[in-house]
């Protein structure tokens, strides 16, 4: 897989020819692959790369660009696993592959910080399937636990993660761009330019995303809303289907001419 997918990133795009593509498309400067939430299948992950490395030798796609929308952890059993392949993707494809955040990592680097405040939010939201994938037992930190149960836990994650997942997860962009594709995790305000959109709105979404027209020609491919089937609609390209509990892990791949193609598991 890494020898395939760097032999293909190793092959630099030509220009697309101005004009080539109508205004109504997504239109990235380089073959774009989008994947949607992965929530701790590091099994679908892997699947999901064979689909994107067959697809790009297939279409002959040159200098692609690989994009996850965040929300790796939580929920499935390998949020360990994810983690660490998502890392070496982009530390052996720093040029090609591009990790954003999510809520739920968010979340728990919220937990980090400040743990007893923070924690019990994390942990109804499936942080405990992430405590449990690092070998911490979430048995003990129920409703009524003191806030010292809430610091060894975070400890104990702490030192698993190491400084280095830690550092890099706290670095993780919240927006992704190429030509007017913009890829983030939760939405956009459909009122406001993508390049002056607030964290929270980027993480957690806008009641009016999803019904508001853009006053733009912007595409925002998005996860975070779990949905039946990947859409692509009215400038949003939606690509998250709950592949944690439906085994149905989701990507877009985008050609600079618009056309699209949606990969599932």
């Amino acid at each position: 897989m890494l020898r395939s997918l760097r032999s293909l990133f190793g092959t630099k795009a030509k220009q697309p020819s101005a004009g080539a593509a109508a205004p109504d498309l997504p239109r990235p400067a380089a073959a774009t692959y989008i994947v949607g939430d992965l929530h701790g299948r590091a099994d679908l992950l892997e699947l999901i790369l064979e689909l994107v490395d067959a697809h790009i030798g297939g279409s002959g796609a040159e200098d692609p660009q690989l994009v996850f929308v965040g929300d790796y952890i939580d929920h499935g059993p390998d949020s360990a696993g994810v983690l660490a392949r998502l890392r070496e993707l982009t530390r052996d494809f720093p040029d090609n592959v591009t990790c954003l955040m999510g809520d739920h990592e968010r979340m728990m680097l919220d937990f980090l910080a400040d743990p007893a405040q923070r924690g019990p939010r994390w942990l109804r939201a499936g942080g405990d399937a992430t405590l449990m994938g690092f070998r911490i037992d979430p048995e003990d930190l129920g409703t009524n636990a003191p806030p010292d149960a809430w610091e060894t836990a975070a400890s104990r994650l702490a030192t698993s993660l190491g400084r280095d997942t830690r550092d890099w997860l706290e670095a993780l962009p919240l927006s992704w761009s190429s030509g007017n594709l913009w890829a983030v995790h939760a939405g956009a305000d459909p009122s406001r330019p993508m390049d002056d959109q607030t964290a929270r709105v980027l993480l957690w979404g806008h009641p009016e995303f999803d019904s508001a027209p853009r006053g733009d020609d912007a595409w925002i491919a998005h996860g975070h809303v779990p949905q039946d089937r990947p859409d692509a609609r009215e400038g949003r390209i939606a690509l998250d289907t709950g592949a944690w509990s439906t085994g149905r892990l989701s990507a877009v791949a985008i050609k600079p001419d618009g056309t699209h193609a949606f990969l599932q598991t």
